[in-house]
């Protein structure tokens, strides 16, 4: 009996994903645990595995196919006893269901074409100018030139709200909103991407599925997240010297820690220490966690990956050495699992090692807290109240202020601070 392969779910959040590209061909004969595909997720690109044998008698989906359902089959073994050509024919009605995804766009047409009778039914539902509209709902249909006496509204008591004008046809104004729609447009232009300006040699780029996810999920955190950013600069040449006898010790075991991963151990420790900046808002509750996760900004062709360090604030310096070594290595070659960068209880974000002074990282909801990485660099340093030179770096946490006050982050960006100039502080 032939073996249907289907789309996989390669990610917590995923639903849909983009065959990027087969690693194998009609004809070919697999085994359990040969790469079948890379598939792009929100999260990454990643290689799809089959746990199945058989040979491969159709692919029926195409090579960069963009919105391929979990669950959609997508290719077709033939098992070991059979032959490899008789479940072509099968196989030839096998992709109704992916034919079936033109027709998609059919509701959408019959969707876009349902208001025009609908606007009749809604008519008597207006009594002079005494509609029943949100704020929100008003402007869009300023905006939008669309007259709310020919729109039913499904919010309480017949409320028009932002939904209800998804379908409604513009060009259906009063004659008084006539003059205000000519200067309406303006704010939805700002939301339409501009063209490419005439004349300048340039070429479009399609998004990737992460790049997308990288885009939503950050403007969210913008606009639904208040961010507040604190700043403080610390001496380094304690952190460094530590670290130089550090690897001397950790040589002969083929360790080499960097200043990240100190910097991780610090930020966990910091987290353990201060507990109300380790948490996530939740609505009407906040969650406090009692183990400090930390996800690291791992930059990746296309985009960026968080894999995280587990239970960091536990680890030691050579043991989170290796794991972030091991992490960071299969997120740019694509090969993490899911449960490898999902979670994380707080993010660093290091760019230091580009020369940025300082900077303010965007947060990663729902965590509540980024901490962002500077550049260590030679300045002139107060120390016990002489003018010196040291390692100065710059490190700006950036809190989501539902959950965590000001003081409370000041708390955190003080210890974050005293264990890195003091780093044993973070191995007792």
């Amino acid at each position: 009996m032939p073996i249907e392969i289907k789309m996989p779910a390669l990610s917590p959040t995923m639903e849909e994903g983009t065959l990027a590209k087969w690693l194998v061909k009609e004809g070919d004969t697999v085994k359990s645990g040969d790469i079948l595909a890379e598939i792009e997720t929100d999260k990454a690109t990643m290689e799809f595995e089959t746990i199945d044998e058989g040979t491969v008698t159709k692919l029926l989906v195409a090579e960069g196919s963009d919105g391929v359902k979990v669950g959609e089959v997508i290719l077709i073994l033939a098992g070991e006893d059979e032959d490899a050509s008789s479940p072509a024919p099968k196989a030839d009605t096998a992709p109704a269901p992916a034919k079936a995804a033109a027709p998609q766009k059919e509701p959408e047409v019959a969707k876009a074409a349902t208001p025009a009778p609908a606007a009749p039914q809604a008519a008597p539902a207006a009594s002079g100018d005494r509609v029943k509209a949100s704020p929100l709902a008003r402007r869009l249909a300023e905006q939008q030139g669309v007259d709310l006496s020919s729109v039913t509204g499904t919010g309480p008591n017949g409320r028009i709200v932002k939904a209800d004008l998804a379908g409604a046809q513009p060009g259906q104004a009063k004659p008084a909103a006539a003059a205000p729609q000519a200067a309406a447009p303006a704010p939805a232009a700002a939301h339409t991407p501009a063209p490419a300006p005439e004349g300048v040699p340039s070429e479009t780029v399609k998004l990737s599925n992460m790049r997308k996810t990288i885009a939503r999920r950050l403007s969210e955190s913008k606009q639904q997240v208040p961010h507040i950013y604190l700043t403080v600069d610390i001496n380094l040449d304690a952190l460094l010297k530590l670290r130089g006898e550090l690897n001397k010790g950790l040589e002969s075991r083929g360790v080499k820690l960097s200043v990240n991963d100190m910097l991780i151990k610090a930020q966990a420790a910091a987290l353990i220490e201060v507990p109300s900046c380790n948490v996530q808002f939740a609505g009407d509750n906040l969650i406090q966690f009692k183990r400090a996760d930390i996800a690291v900004a791992v930059s990746i062709p296309g985009g960026l990956i968080t894999p995280v360090v587990t239970g960091a604030d536990t680890k030691s310096l050579s043991a989170i050495a290796t794991e972030i070594k091991d992490l960071a290595g299969r997120a740019r070659e694509g090969k993490l699992q899911p449960h490898e960068y999902a979670g994380g209880t707080a993010s660093l974000s290091n760019m230091g090692m580009f020369g940025i002074k300082q900077f303010e990282a965007i947060i990663n909801p729902p965590q509540a807290m980024i901490l962002a990485i500077g550049a260590g660099e030679k300045r002139p340093y107060v120390v016990n109240d002489t003018l010196q030179i040291a390692t100065v770096m710059s490190a700006t946490g950036s809190f989501d202020h539902r959950a965590i006050d000001g003081s409370d982050g000041a708390a955190f960006m003080a210890a974050f601070k005293r264990l890195c100039e003091n780093p044993l502080g973070m191995l007792a």
